[in-house]
């Protein structure tokens, strides 16, 4: 029997592929039935960020029309009915995923507490030696140990669900993704938002997608370089007290937000070498510093990437099998979900040239026009015509952020767009700007 730690989506995908392989599977899912499986990207993480991502853009589109002229007044959204229907929905896909799931053969073990020592799983009170063990527990948010974060007022994405109204001005913790993407939400649903970063906002990001996605922020206060020092309120969340250059400042607010960002799960793992964030330390074949215990996803630590955690269930089911399968990630493709898809994936290299254009108008685009908010596309491109990396912000970036990566993968040249067709009208110049590339290269070497 092989056991299976945590119900997301690399403890999922490795237990179907297991089952499906004629493996007796048990996955244990602590979360009761209600819960159901999925993760941290069904419950808590990248489905709410696109159900409250869709309202946010139909909101700001529509304020968008009302001040051309093109309709009248904007709606006002019901938070409270959006976060209700929102959960249902997320019910029916874990729903979904569950039948999936058992339908490949995987028993399923909801509202039990598993935990490992070693080799050995223990189920409440029983003790399981099974021939394998995949731990995929997941993560939980980051909460920054400071006076006041536990007070009445303070939600995670965790507790999302438990926010009564729309606040009239939200305070986010946090400087990455997660920060950005909720500021751009709480902002277009109305609220007033100020977020607070303890470094540079969006520092991991290209430079040219950071100032991008300040723009999309519009009307959100963002404090950079800020200390978090405390939470205040009596009985409920008023201010927070923010440090920012050696001086303290009050921010009155009536909810804050913690968006800082996930770490491992593993507080019911042990036995296992552990890194300092309590991430479970796993080889190139996700194997742990145990004989048959393997683990994947979040547990293992960052990027804390849904495609990622599915490919590291994948490599540690395989080698269970027998199959001697290594984890060869290429460039990974990244997006910030605000007005635009900002999309990014980079290799890191030191010597490409950077060519960028405009985005066009085109489909979800063509009303920017005015404002000057049809986003932009931007390649790196080395001397030999290989493409070292791609930025897109559009309507669609993401989805060709993700095909561009696949193809720098497999060595693509901006020459080997010279006959490449893409559909029009399209809201991305990265193909245009392939070909351009291709132009200028074969210009300077007089072919």
């Amino acid at each position: 029997m092989i056991v299976i730690l945590g119900g997301g989506p690399a403890g999922r995908i490795a237990s179907i592929r297991l089952a499906s392989a004629g493996k007796d599977v048990r996955l244990i899912e602590q979360g009761g039935v209600s819960a159901g499986i999925g993760g941290q990207c069904l419950h808590f993480g990248c489905m709410p960020v696109c159900a409250l991502n869709d309202v946010a853009r139909f909101l700001d589109m529509a304020k968008r029309f009302e001040g051309l002229g093109l309709t009248g007044p904007a709606p006002q959204p019901d938070f409270p009915r959006v976060l209700r229907e929102m959960q249902g929905i997320q019910a029916k896909i874990a729903i979904i995923l569950d039948h999936e799931t058992r339908g490949a053969g995987v028993d399923i073990i909801y509202g039990k507490a598993g935990r490992l020592d070693g080799k050995i799983v223990w189920l409440d009170e029983e003790r399981i030696v099974p021939d394998a063990v995949i731990v995929a527990t997941g993560s939980r948010s980051n909460i920054p140990p400071v006076a006041g974060i536990t007070m009445p007022g303070v939600f995670t994405p965790r507790i999302l669900g438990q926010m009564k109204a729309l606040p009239a001005h939200i305070v986010i913790i946090g400087g990455a993704v997660m920060a950005a993407e909720y500021a751009y939400i709480f902002s277009r649903f109305g609220s007033r938002v100020t977020v607070i970063s303890r470094s540079t906002f969006l520092k991991s990001v290209d430079p040219a997608l950071r100032a991008e996605a300040i723009k999309e922020l519009s009307g959100v206060t963002i404090l950079e370089h800020a200390d978090l020092r405390s939470i205040s309120g009596e009985g409920r969340v008023s201010s927070v007290t923010v440090k920012i250059g050696g001086a303290a400042q009050e921010i009155p607010c009536n909810a804050v937000f913690v968006a800082a960002g996930l770490v491992p799960r593993s507080d019911m793992i042990s036995g296992v070498n552990k890194g300092l964030s309590g991430e479970v330390i796993v080889n190139e074949y996700m194997e742990t510093s145990v004989p048959g215990v393997y683990a994947g996803g979040d547990v293992t630590g960052p990027p804390y990437l849904t495609p990622v955690a599915r490919h590291q269930g994948i490599v540690a089911a395989d080698n269970i099998l027998g199959k001697r399968h290594a984890m060869d990630l290429p460039t990974i493709p990244q997006a910030i979900y605000l007005e635009n898809e900002l999309a990014y994936a980079l290799d890191g290299s030191g010597t490409a040239k950077p060519l960028s254009i405009p985005g066009p108008a085109g489909p979800d685009t063509f009303w920017s026009v005015l404002s000057s908010r049809t986003g932009f596309a931007k390649i790196l491109v080395e001397a030999d015509g290989s493409i070292s990396g791609i930025v897109s912000a559009s309507p669609g970036g993401g989805l060709i952020a993700a095909y561009m990566a696949f193809l720098m993968k497999h060595h693509l040249s901006v020459h080997d767009f010279e006959e490449f067709i893409e559909v029009h009208p399209t809201t991305d110049g990265v193909y245009g700007l392939a070909k351009y590339a291709s132009e200028i290269l074969k210009k300077k070497s007089g072919s």
